[in-house]
């Protein structure tokens, strides 16, 4: 009976120790978490782009894919900073979610306006890149 009650503790402990290295190593991944986030927001970037030159333009087609950015664009505080200027980042930040906002309040229901709106959110990465990129 002892000899269980102390294969069973030891059995704990073990798996204590590699859920806690498991744990430590995910909240650790920060780099990898830089690197999804941004690709998850090209992927959606170039849909909207692949949307226009197919003439796809109808805000069904692009709404979700601009919500989808909107909602990731929550993250990108949460998983970059600090950068050193994190001010300087959270007003880049703003901006992008406030341009992504526009387009979402008022959806792109051409190719034009579609073309636009992309414009305006490619401008605010394209600011934050040229400033925070390494």
């Amino acid at each position: 009976m002892r000899r269980a009650v102390l294969i069973s503790l030891a059995l704990g402990l073990v798996l204590g120790v590699i859920g806690t290295v498991m744990a430590m190593s995910a909240l650790r991944s920060g780099p990898h978490m830089t690197s999804v986030l941004m690709h998850m927001q090209a992927f959606h970037r170039d849909a909207l782009d692949a949307n226009v030159k197919a003439n796809r333009c109808a805000s069904t087609d692009n709404l979700p894919h601009l919500q989808v950015l909107r909602m990731l664009s929550n993250d990108l505080e949460p998983i970059f900073l600090p950068v050193g200027k994190d001010a300087d980042f959270r007003q880049k930040a703003s901006n992008f979610r406030a341009a992504l906002d526009a387009a979402i309040a008022a959806p792109p229901d051409d190719c034009p306006s579609l073309g636009a709106a992309m414009t305006k959110i490619d401008h605010e990465c394209k600011s934050c890149h040229s400033e925070f990129r390494n």
